[in-house]
């Protein structure tokens, strides 16, 4: 049988078809615009997404037997508004994860709300990308169209009620709501309170690998399958990636080295640190997971080559680098501010340690390092819940770089095992949509199956001391800002 993953991103929506086996068959991607009608905000209009997920499936499955579709699951950005009146009608566009309006409604609720609450009920604080914030300036500042609103729902959830009629979202995705009692896996009825909002008028809640209908015969014709058509719930882009590189099960690692970089750990067991530095998030695969997120990873590498020395040859800056674990510079990787562990949004990138015999290898080193050690950072929250472990996978653009996996492997003191076909959260969807359609028994054992480990950078013992050594060095550098970036702002 053949399954269909779709990956609602911020730009442009990627689908692949895989088969039973999880061999990719075929791979599309549609883009739609994004908005930015005043300064922080950022908006999409969901009609968009659907009739590019539409245009994407056919093209996808123009030269497949489409009598072998038997399933479609989802990855999608989190976080995202959408909201409905009681036509099922979109009210306004999407408020999206990267949208900057609420600091106020942030600050309430984790300031006189309380952060304690917050995470006795969700097991998280807020944070101005969440859900609940944008619900409650939605109240504060468009009353009228609070009024209206019959159904919350997140953006690739607003897929799948096109798809099959159901209102419906996932546990993982569900989480980074705000709204969601993480630990017992349901809405949190004090958090609807606090919002202002009913229980009813958020979606039904599933398991990722879970089947919440089947496809509507409109739209079964409109995409020319079958009907019967199983729709899985699907999950956040963070927990469909990692059932795509198979971090599932117990004490599992990923890390990703993309725009934003995280820190992604898979667990049977439920934890929240003290200081809530990492999210606490229900997993696709029916467990847990921790997640660190910086908001500026690869992204640090794109700034210094494009806007700072003016190059596209990535490869060939970094052939100049030798000195691991020996370089003087460092570097802060603040650019867009910092979410984990920091919780910062007024922290700020600064290089120090420079003196006159630093060179321009020196600085890009910095910039990778800087990376790594942020990674670190949350990777010793971990451990402060006694999660400790041997290894990671890795994926995302930046770790296309050799150097950057030995950096990342001797900074973090970890295994670095690479995928052989790295497709993210389109192909952590196709693998939910198996999982649902009983093709396998579960989240586990799919991703033992199709997941296949390439290679390994191990970490070196005498370059991973000098690392932990300028590691104890970088963490001492973002405390002695802080005061600065508050006075910056």
């Amino acid at each position: 049988m053949l399954y269909i993953g779709i990956d609602l991103g911020t730009s442009a929506v990627k689908l692949l078809l895989m088969d039973s086996e999880g061999h990719i068959i075929n791979i599309v991607s549609k883009e739609y615009p994004l908005y930015f009608p005043h300064p922080g905000w950022s908006e999409q209009n969901p009609e968009d997404w659907y009739e590019q997920t539409v245009l994407g499936i056919r093209e996808l499955l123009q030269d497949a037997d489409k009598s072998r579709v038997a399933g479609i699951s989802f990855g999608g950005q989190m976080h995202g508004l959408v909201i409905l009146d009681k036509e099922d009608q979109v009210i306004r566009p999407a408020i999206l994860w990267n949208d900057g309006r609420t600091t106020e409604e942030t600050e309430y609720l984790n300031n006189v709300v309380g952060k304690d609450k917050l995470s006795e009920y969700t097991a998280n604080i807020a944070f101005a990308g969440f859900t609940a914030p944008k619900l409650l300036w939605v109240k504060n500042k468009e009353p009228e169209n609070f009024a209206r609103i019959e159904k919350i729902m997140l953006p690739k959830d607003y897929i799948a009620y096109r798809l099959t009629g159901v209102h419906c979202t996932d546990v993982s995705d569900a989480s980074g709501m705000l709204l969601f009692d993480v630990k017992n896996r349901r809405w949190s009825q004090e958090m609807c309170d606090i919002c202002g909002i009913k229980i009813s008028q958020l979606a039904a809640c599933y398991e990722s690998y879970e089947a919440v209908g089947t496809v509507l015969p409109r739209a079964a014709e409109e995409l020319g399958i079958p009907s019967s058509v199983k729709v899985a719930a699907g999950a956040g882009d963070n927990a469909a990636a990692a059932v795509g590189t198979g971090t599932v099960g117990d004490n599992q690692c990923n890390i990703s080295l993309g725009t934003s970089g995280t820190i992604f750990i898979s667990s049977k067991q439920f934890g929240v640190d003290q200081y809530n530095a990492l999210h606490s998030f229900a997993h696709a695969d029916g467990s847990y997971h921790l997640m660190g997120c910086m908001l500026s990873a690869a992204s640090c590498n794109k700034w210094w080559m494009d806007e700072i020395i003016g190059t596209k040859e990535y490869a060939e800056e970094q052939k100049e680098i030798r000195n691991l674990g020996g370089n003087h510079v460092f570097f802060l990787p603040y650019l867009m501010g910092e979410r984990s562990p920091h919780n910062n949004p007024n922290a700020r990138a600064a290089f120090i340690g420079m003196t006159m015999d630093t060179t321009r290898a020196d600085m890009t080193q910095a910039v990778l390092e800087g990376v790594a050690f942020a990674l670190r950072d949350s990777l010793e929250v971990a451990k402060s819940l006694g999660i400790h472990l041997t290894r990671t996978k890795i994926c995302g653009g930046g770790a296309k770089s050799p150097l950057w996996k030995k950096i990342v492997a001797n900074v973090l003191n970890l295994k670095v095992d690479v995928i052989e076909s790295e497709e993210g959260p389109a192909m952590g969807g196709a693998m939910l949509a198996a999982v649902a359609c009983g093709e396998y028994g579960s989240v586990e054992e799919i991703a033992a199956k199709v997941v296949k480990v390439v290679d390994t950078v191990e970490p070196e013992p005498e370059l991973a001391a000098r690392y932990e050594a300028r590691y104890r060095q970088f963490k001492e550098i973002y405390p002695a800002c802080r005061p600065l970036f508050e006075v910056l702002g």
